[in-house]
């Protein structure tokens, strides 16, 4: 399979031919690629960003990522957030 059939089953609405351009798009380091692809509405591409926002710890990131409608990003936001401040009483 080639990038540009890929792209034209995704614009068709193939929403394994856009995971697959996700997985694509991870695996060459493409962060503006993959945020395209969220945009256009894969919650895998929201998985991958959230994943490397987490592992570096990129709070402005997730809030990003929760934005465009990935709300995992938002959860692993609040966790983060709350195991920085600690417990309170």
């Amino acid at each position: 399979m080639d990038r540009q059939t890929l792209r034209e089953l995704a614009d068709e609405g193939n929403e394994t031919a856009l995971d697959r351009l996700s997985d694509l798009a991870d695996a060459d380091g493409d962060l503006g690629g993959l945020s395209e692809l969220l945009d256009e509405g894969s919650m895998h591409a929201g998985f991958l960003l959230t994943r490397r926002a987490v592992a570096a710890g990129d709070l402005r990131e997730l809030q990003r990522i929760s934005d465009a409608g990935y709300d995992e990003a938002g959860n692993e936001l609040d966790r983060l957030l709350k195991a920085a401040g600690g417990h309170r009483p």
